[in-house]
């Protein structure tokens, strides 16, 4: 079963994060990625990095992932939720 640090670090080991939080109980996850990555892309192209990151992780072990992409800008401006 995945946990938590587990999805945190392989997300963090394929895309630069500048802040990075992940919940969830080994199936079920939640995530707050924030990376410069994400600049110029729409919400189905900052998901598909991730899943990029994830490789077939994403399609095998984890099941369900919401996702919450901002880019450093974007996060700033919403006074750095999490």
């Amino acid at each position: 079963m995945t946990t938590p640090e587990q999805l945190r670090n392989l997300i963090a080991a394929g895309l630069e994060c500048e802040e990075l939080q992940v919940a969830g109980d080994g199936h079920h996850f939640e995530a707050l990625i924030v990376s410069t990555a994400f600049r110029g892309c729409n919400r189905v192209q900052r998901h598909q990095r991730v899943y990029a990151a994830l490789g077939e992780r994403m399609r095998e072990e984890i099941h369900a992932l919401s996702m919450r992409t901002l880019t450093p800008e974007e996060w700033t401006e919403q006074g750095r939720p999490g």
